[in-house]
């Protein structure tokens, strides 16, 4: 067998009432110490002696414990508390070990064995083996209910070599899966907690830092250390309460007095929190928004009508309106620098809303002839900008608010709409989610550009430590953005807010590592 070594080479580069609210939530924190949590005992790692205690408040709080069920949406930052997976990704983006020590692929690249690090156990006692991650990967395939299925399309069959090795079988040449298999599609739970799913939904147990000790579903979690973690030795907190955010107007005044020491961030709300001494963190992400284009109905089956939309779109005022100096215009789904950005394709459609109006006029389309309804899912100033900027080129948009926007968009029902992406660990994944024909977020399906599937192919064929991996990946970048479906607009960051006795947490793209990070005084 030919080794994929899982640490990379450096080639390697890879988002009056306030008081009322305020003192509910300390009622509720204050509630949550005595549940269980262990907060009157320092755990190893605390410092000192005294307990320490994370005070979260976020915006993304799990509707779903089941990781199968969650999904790889945002919340997976969350569950990340209780649930660790076979990988997880440093600072550059690449795949490191978490439960799997190492990996090593076949010669032919289709069959990929990880290899568990020994005498770990779920926080129910259960041993973490191979039969548990065979257990999580088929669950994630199979489950009539699982928001996983469609990420795991290259994979044939998991087999099991002994107690410690997870022999993974691929449908193609996939070198992409040590970074698919890590926290956001792979988070692993216990196989005897999973043998009921709808209770594992609201009752966590997973081999991660921490464990659950009390769960209000859409309110709070405690949780308390987890001694059995294979790096307990460098998580330092140890306890998490975690409750859902209040109003974004709330969180500075709710870090200032101690209700929370740590929050999600509005970009709005940068500005006070600075202001009232709080550290802002800035954790690199993949968010990037786009409007989306139906190229199966009329008028975005005539190309010029699409090039029109393109030129007609002005990213800086979606940046300077939306973002409060935190984002930036952004034409394709990954930021500048990282390794499947294309700098080839950086200026493909600068803005020119006279060259808008000449195309529609080649079309012998005239000023206001064309009328199209703008459908999003809620209230949402992105919305007006784009209304605004295709009307100064002499189309007209009616934005109309559907809450049951989901079905029609993925049912690809929708001739105009807007979307936001937080990316995946696989760029590949990215790519194909955006560009690919069964992409979820390609509302042109069956459609994809020219020349993708194979550079896609390419990708997946290349290791991932390969010499020539980057030119490789961003040549498949720049065949997706050819894509007449997507208009790119802006990229932001992932905001956060903590209490200045929080440590700096790793910068890792998307996720948040706790590991190595202390609470002072």
């Amino acid at each position: 067998m030919t080794s994929a070594r899982h640490l990379p080479s450096a080639r390697r580069t890879r988002h009056g009432a306030v008081l009322g609210v305020l003192v509910a939530l300390a009622a509720l924190v204050l509630s949550a110490c005595g549940s269980g949590s262990g907060a009157g005992t320092a755990a190893a790692g605390g410092g000192g002696g005294k307990s320490t205690t994370l005070k979260w408040a976020s915006s993304f709080f799990p509707t779903h414990w089941d990781p199968v069920v969650g999904g790889s949406g945002a919340q997976f930052r969350i569950l990340a508390l209780p649930y660790a997976a076979l990988t997880k990704t440093d600072a550059k983006g690449n795949a490191v070990p978490d439960l799997a020590e190492s990996w090593s692929y076949n010669s032919a690249g289709d069959e990929v064995t990880f290899h568990l690090r020994p005498k770990l156990t779920f926080s129910d006692g259960t041993p973490v083996n191979a039969a548990a991650v065979k257990n999580a990967i088929d669950r994630a395939k199979s489950q009539k209910n699982s928001a996983l299925f469609g990420d795991l399309t290259s994979i044939k069959s998991v087999s099991t070599a002994g107690d410690l090795d997870v022999v993974v079988h691929l449908t193609q040449v996939d070198h992409q899966i040590p970074l698919l298999l890590g926290e956001r599609v792979l988070q692993i739970a216990s196989p005897k907690a999973a043998a009921d799913p709808a209770k594992l939904d609201q009752n966590p147990v997973g081999a991660g830092p921490f464990v659950v000790t009390q769960l209000i579903p859409g309110t709070k979690v405690v949780l308390k250390k987890n001694p059995n973690y294979w790096d307990a030795k460098n998580i330092h907190i140890d306890n998490v309460q975690l409750v859902s955010a209040p109003d974004k107007s709330t969180v500075v005044s709710g870090l200032q007095t101690g209700v929370y020491n740590f929050a999600d961030l509005a970009p709005s709300q940068a500005k006070a929190a600075k202001a009232a001494g709080l550290d802002v963190f800035v954790q690199p992400g993949f968010n990037a928004s786009n409007i989306s284009l139906n190229i199966n109905k009329a008028p975005f089956n005539n190309p010029k009508v699409v090039d029109a939309v393109r030129y007609a779109t002005n990213s800086q005022e979606f940046v300077d309106k939306l973002t409060f100096g935190y984002g930036k215009p952004t034409n394709q789904p990954f930021p500048s620098g990282y390794v499947a950005y294309d700098p080839k394709s950086a200026n493909l459609y600068p803005y020119d809303p006279a060259k808008a109006k000449q195309l529609l006029e080649q079309a012998g389309i005239k000023p206001g002839q064309i009328k199209l309804d703008l459908v999003i899912m809620a209230d949402d100033p992105a919305a007006e900008i784009v209304q605004s900027q295709l009307a100064a080129v002499g189309i007209t948009v009616t934005i109309k608010i559907d809450k049951t926007w989901a079905t029609p968009f993925f049912a690809k029902d929708l001739t105009l709409s807007l979307y936001g992406t937080t990316g995946r660990d696989s760029a590949v994944q990215t790519l194909t989610a955006h560009f690919g024909p069964n992409g979820p977020l390609n509302l042109s399906s069956p459609y994809e550009p020219d020349g993708f599937e194979a550079a896609i192919a390419k990708v997946r064929q290349t290791p991932l430590d390969a010499p020539d991996y980057p030119q490789v990946l961003q040549a498949a970048t720049r065949a997706g953005l050819q894509s007449k479906a997507l208009v790119f607009t802006y990229s932001s960051p992932n905001l956060f807010a903590k209490n200045k006795s929080i440590s700096a947490l790793p910068a890792n793209p998307a996720h948040i590592d706790w590991t190595g990070v202390t609470i002072g005084d």
